[in-house]
């Protein structure tokens, strides 16, 4: 009987071990971008040789140097606010783990040249793709054109008002 309470507990101890296991890893683990390449979902971090940065999966920051320091941000510093993030090439960093993947920029910087591309890519999720019917039907203005959304909202009514639009 003693053998029994024994195992039982020795199971219970094991499977709630390795339900704890389970929780760390989900939570130290973010997911990737939709941009990030295809296949490496429990990476850390990726270094983007074209703007000679870094992207930290788990924080979903972006990590530059920029004014004299490393910066941390959610957002592309100015310059690179066009950079296309689904074309440009993504080294998956696989051999670092900590905080500061900086601290190797300069090899980095090296290997991964500015347009360097190793094996072709695939993004984590497709890219969006945004037709012209996406937005004929749609008010999408850019949030500092407030001009227009009263000028459209008059002309609406106006179209309404005399069913034919302007003679």
């Amino acid at each position: 009987m003693k053998t029994i309470k024994l195992a039982i507990a020795g199971l219970f101890l094991m499977v709630a071990s390795a339900t704890q296991a389970q929780v760390s890893i989900n939570v130290n683990i973010g997911t990737p971008p939709a941009w990030g390449p295809a296949g490496y979902t429990d990476m850390e971090y990726y270094y983007l040789p074209d703007i000679q940065a870094y992207y930290d999966v788990r924080a979903a920051q972006f990590i530059y140097f920029g004014r004299g320091k490393w910066v941390r941000t959610t957002y592309l510093p100015r310059q690179y606010r066009n950079y296309d993030l689904y074309g440009g090439y993504k080294v998956v960093l696989t051999d670092y783990h900590g905080r500061t993947p900086y601290v190797y920029y300069d090899r980095h910087k090296v290997k991964y040249y500015k347009g360097y591309h190793g094996a072709p890519q695939r993004p984590y999720k497709p890219r969006p793709v945004y037709g012209y019917n996406d937005h004929r039907d749609h008010k999408h203005y850019d949030k500092h054109d407030k001009h227009r959304d009263k000028h459209d909202d008059r002309r609406h009514h106006d179209d309404r008002d005399h069913g034919h639009g302007r003679r």
